[in-house]
């Protein structure tokens, strides 16, 4: 594949961007800034849902742009200056809008890494470069999880934010090495070789009519309600026992599940092989098996260590997540529109999740949260057992979506 080892960069850099915020955030408002676990869950649903509700649009802004370079670089810089905002001026306010910034610029990354990969490579051999992403994307997180508790513990908390004009920086020149002729916009939005050149793309409505997609989109709310607010409670908790060590423990707890994604990362380039529901299910049973462990255990070691599950869980889903997708709606022209209107959908469940779990926390404790989190992941795993068919793309060309 052309530009391969630019993508590498660009994947690894991004997620050193991302990570340098993240659960950083939540850690710095309760352990720094004093916020408590209730009015940091109803700022991240605030925020959260007013920022998905632009994911679709973003999707279809994606699809039709020639501009994918331009949107990756522009938001770079912008997630740079929002850290900066929240580590000098930690207001309401600042909190609050930065927090609605990060949430649109969630629903520009991947999916514009995504749609460049595909118009650089069309569907031959996507599902091996879709996992060659995520596995780059999660050693760019063992990165910055691992230069974070440096900095953090040597230099203090808002030392972390600092560090993100740098990656902006370095975004910037993997980005703009790909050349913007080598990119075709019409692979990029999912119009396979059956439609290339037409310029008619399904319309967008036509996407519920579909079993696989509804059917994913019901289940990446549940699995979203239940697994969003799980590392920020996980993260929250291990600070209270850890004082002093709080940028520490919480990228002990990120540098844990991002190992365990890599191996998952692999088994999504033989995803063709092993098939995209069974690998589906394992995701979803995760989950569940998590919330359970958390919800019994106190020990802050065994808690590092059960977000293994993290890595197989919410880790395997998100890497798989873009394959499902692309197989189920390939040809439609719509596939970056697609996968925005399933991060407002599932959006909506992890940004709702987050102050009904903090509530949870002030009411009954950590482990009663954990608890009834699981049961809404238990229900997500037997939604996809039942009802989710097989969606990976065999290798051939897919008939257009809704033709026969």
């Amino acid at each position: 594949m052309p530009y391969r080892s630019s993508l590498d960069w660009l994947n690894f850099l991004l997620a050193d961007l991302r990570g340098g915020l993240g659960p950083y955030v939540n850690v710095f408002l309760l352990t720094e800034v004093g916020w408590d676990q209730a009015t940091i869950g109803t700022l991240l649903t605030a925020s959260g849902l007013i920022g998905i509700a632009f994911h679709a649009p973003i999707g279809g802004l994606i699809d039709a742009t020639r501009a994918k370079r331009g949107l990756i670089v522009g938001g770079a810089w912008a997630l740079a200056a929002l850290g900066g905002a929240i580590a000098i001026y930690p207001t309401l306010t600042i909190v609050f809008l930065a927090d609605v910034g990060m949430a649109l610029l969630g629903a520009v990354f991947a999916p514009t890494v995504a749609a460049i990969t595909l118009g650089l490579s069309g569907s031959p051999g996507i599902a091996t470069q879709l996992g060659r992403n995520a596995a780059f994307d999660r050693f760019g997180n063992l990165f910055i999880a691992a230069v974070a508790a440096v900095v953090g513990t040597q230099f203090g908390q808002r030392g972390v934010f600092y560090m993100l004009p740098l990656f902006a920086a370095l975004t910037t020149t993997a980005v703009l090495s790909i050349p913007a002729n080598a990119i075709d916009h019409q692979r990029a939005r999912g119009l396979d070789e059956t439609r290339l050149g037409t310029g008619q793309p399904s319309p967008w409505r036509r996407l519920f009519a579909e079993r696989p997609f509804a059917v994913l989109a019901i289940g990446t709310t549940l699995f979203h309600f239940a697994n969003a607010p799980m590392l920020a409670l996980a993260s929250q908790k291990l600070a209270l026992e850890a004082r002093g060590f709080e940028s520490a423990v919480t990228s002990a707890a990120i540098i844990v599940a991002q190992l365990a994604t890599i191996p998952m990362a692999f088994l999504v380039m033989r995803a063709n092989l092993i098939g995209g529901k069974p690998l589906l299910i394992l995701a979803f049973a995760a989950l569940p098996l998590r919330g359970i462990l958390f919800a019994m255990v106190d020990d802050p070691y065994w808690m590092i260590a059960f977000q293994i599950l993290d890595g197989v869980g919410a880790g395997l889903f998100d890497v798989l997540l873009p394959l499902v997708l692309y197989g189920a709606v390939l040809g439609s022209g719509r596939y970056n529109m697609a996968r925005g209107i399933i991060g407002t959908i599932q959006g909506i469940g992890g940004a709702s999740s987050y102050v009904f779990a903090g509530s949870l926390v002030v009411w009954g404790g950590y482990a009663v949260a954990f608890a009834v989190l699981a049961g809404v992941g238990l229900a997500a795993l037997l939604l996809m057992l039942t009802a989710m068919p097989e969606t990976v793309p065999r290798d051939r060309v897919a008939t257009p979506l809704g033709g026969t």
